[in-house]
């Protein structure tokens, strides 16, 4: 299937989510490792040792069952670690022949040529589009303080270079900085798009995702840290930045902007800017198989080994029913991260028409 008939199903999918209940998911966000390289402030994954995660055998089985997917997230800990990441992405695409979006972060410690050679080969598989995250919290000094690990700056520096030569082969490759304001970064947001220029002369405010520090005890372990910093504060600083950005037309920058301004909604009301798409139009899989109805909400509702690796059980099952109840009753955990809120804007049939236009 073509890449822009991939896209209108994924348009459709959502759409027709705002009158009825879906028969399966179409988004997945996907945590194949809790490994991890950072020591970040802002979060406890890197402390987790972890055992028992799914084997890639389970993974490919799991695809094979379950191929209504069109939005993958692949997410970690750092999830270049697994060694098998193609392998895994790979039978994904086998199985999902409507798969449209993949999105990957990485934190760029991973050796430099082994990233490159593993994102080589997954955009070479021919998904239509191929996003992939940068982490960065701050010019170079604060980036590798936030982050615990020296000279991770110029790691995600050189990366982006690469990155920018790539696209020129690759035009189903996409990529952004993402920034994670927090109280270790309060300030910060501009110091550090000027420490990029320096870097890449022809970046724009467009090239970064902007996300707001939050709290999870089922992904970012970081119940017992303070990282927050004031709501108005972080309010100013984000709409200073968005009345930076410049009005871009596609899929991706729409979706950027409707999620950037419903940021500050939520960074000043500590509440939800919209309804959650949690257990509608998405799920949150850990890696070790384990169903949440996402990354901020520690109800678990199954587990795929338990299912033999069949999600129809666990999504038609009462525990999901109870969630999706304790959802329109609006009694879920307030967030606003883009894992969860993308699906959620694309489900708005105001934003609907404005998606219509693919990002070729």
């Amino acid at each position: 299937m073509s890449g822009e008939k991939r896209f209108v199903g994924l348009g459709l999918a959502a759409l027709k989510n705002n009158f009825a209940q879906l028969k399966h998911p179409y988004k997945l966000n996907f945590a194949i490792t809790y490994w991890c390289q950072s020591r970040c402030l802002t979060c406890n994954i890197w402390q987790l040792k972890p055992k028992g995660e799914l084997t890639l055998d389970e993974i490919r089985e799991f695809a094979r069952k379950n191929n209504h997917f069109r939005w993958i997230g692949i997410t970690g800990g750092e999830p270049f670690l697994r060694s098998d990441i193609v392998d895994i992405i790979e039978a994904f695409v086998k199985y999902n022949k409507d798969l449209y979006l993949l999105t990957i972060p990485t934190n760029s410690l991973t050796n430099f040529d082994m990233l490159m050679g593993k994102i080589e080969r997954i955009l070479q598989l021919g998904i239509p589009k191929v996003s992939i995250t940068l982490s960065l919290d701050g010019y170079r000094e604060m980036h590798d303080k936030v982050r615990g690990v020296p000279g991770n700056f110029d790691k995600a520096m050189a990366i982006a270079k690469r990155f920018r030569e790539m696209q020129k082969k690759y035009k189903n490759l996409f990529f952004i900085f993402g920034y994670t304001m927090s109280r270790f970064n309060q300030g910060a947001l501009e110091a550090t798009y000027q420490g990029v220029k320096r870097e890449i002369p022809d970046v724009s405010y467009n090239n970064f995702h902007i996300n707001v520090a939050q709290i999870s005890d089922i992904y970012y372990n970081n119940t017992n840290l303070e990282i927050r910093s004031e709501r108005e504060a972080i309010a100013n600083e984000l709409k200073d930045f968005i009345s930076k950005r410049r009005r871009e037309f596609g899929a991706i920058p729409v979706l950027e902007e409707v999620f950037l301004k419903n940021l500050v909604t939520y960074v000043r009301t500590g509440q939800s800017p919209m309804r959650s798409r949690s257990l509608d139009a998405s799920l949150f899989l850990d890696s070790y198989g384990n169903v949440y109805p996402s990354i901020m909400w520690n109800r678990k509702i199954g587990n795929i080994r338990d299912t033999n690796f069949d999600l129809a059980p666990i999504w038609q099952g009462q525990d999901a029913a109870e969630v999706r109840r304790l959802i329109g009753e609006g009694k879920d955990p307030a967030s606003w991260t883009a894992c969860e809120a993308y699906q959620v804007i694309v489900g708005k049939v105001t934003s609907f028409s404005a998606l219509l236009k693919p990002p070729y």
